[in-house]
């Protein structure tokens, strides 16, 4: 973990409200793991005064040379709102990278991965890692769901890489009209995967982790929740225990990926 002002590549908006911003980051950050994040302070700015944590969306290689870290993120409040003002060569503080990502098995051959708006973020590090393990990209199967057709990111770039992508919408201005959970069950009925990853919103994670436990199919999950602090210190981030009763975990430093058996969501 380190902490330092990087230097802003780009910031780019895709949708409103979303963008993808480039920094540069040190070498350290090459050996981060697929669902790791990290968390950012605009410049000195004290306001907002709590830092705010992304997840680390792709590493940015240039000539096969690790320059930094992207990042997609949604304006949801002033922070965030700050954040689309930056430009290329501005700075921010930087500090990552930070929790337990996501963990590949070698026999994970047949890959379902789920996700839910925002919740996109990690999946295509995640997947760029299950490539250079040699998956089949066949054998891997994404669902992107959205309140509309602007809350389905990184769809084409997926499909572009030979990965087949499944969409839903609640209103059916793209793909089908449906809960993203709903695809997900009928192509486990056809053929079971080895492994589900899963981020979004809570109430689509445990229906993620019910589908999978009625399966008997492997399930990791990505816990979407403010990390101020980054490192368990401030207790804002827990999460119930599903093995221990009246004890919690720490999305920020037990996760924020965990097995979803471990939890009672």
């Amino acid at each position: 973990m380190e902490q330092q002002h990087a230097e802003v590549l780009w910031n780019r908006r895709l949708t409103p409200p979303y963008y993808k911003i480039g920094l540069r980051a040190p070498d350290s950050f090459a050996t981060a793991i697929p669902g790791q994040f990290i968390t950012l302070r605009l410049g000195d700015q004290m306001d907002p005064l709590l830092r705010r944590p992304f997840s680390i969306h792709q590493l940015i290689i240039r000539d096969d040379v690790f320059t930094g870290i992207e990042l997609l993120y949604k304006v949801v409040g002033a922070g965030t709102q700050k954040l689309t003002r930056l430009r290329s060569g501005d700075r921010v503080d930087l500090l990552g990278p930070l929790g337990n990502g996501f963990y590949i098995a070698e026999h994970f051959q047949r890959v379902f991965i789920v996700a839910g708006g925002i919740g996109i973020a990690p999946m295509p590090f995640l997947i760029s890692r299950l490539l250079d393990k040699s998956l089949d990209r066949s054998r891997c199967k994404v669902f992107i769901g959205g309140k509309s057709k602007s809350d389905l990111l990184c769809s084409d770039d997926l499909s572009d890489l030979g990965i087949s992508v499944h969409t839903t919408t609640d209103d059916g201005s793209c793909g089908d009209q449906c809960l993203v959970t709903d695809p997900v069950e009928i192509e486990i009925s056809d053929s079971k995967p080895d492994v589900i990853y899963a981020c979004g919103p809570m109430q689509m994670l445990s229906c993620v982790a019910g589908i999978a436990e009625k399966y008997g199919i492997e399930c990791q999950v990505s816990i979407e929740t403010m990390m101020a602090c980054g490192m368990g210190a401030c207790l804002g981030c827990a999460v119930e225990s599903r093995k221990e009763p009246d004890r919690y975990l720490h999305a920020c430093s037990d996760g924020p990926v965990f097995d979803a058996n471990l939890l009672n969501i």
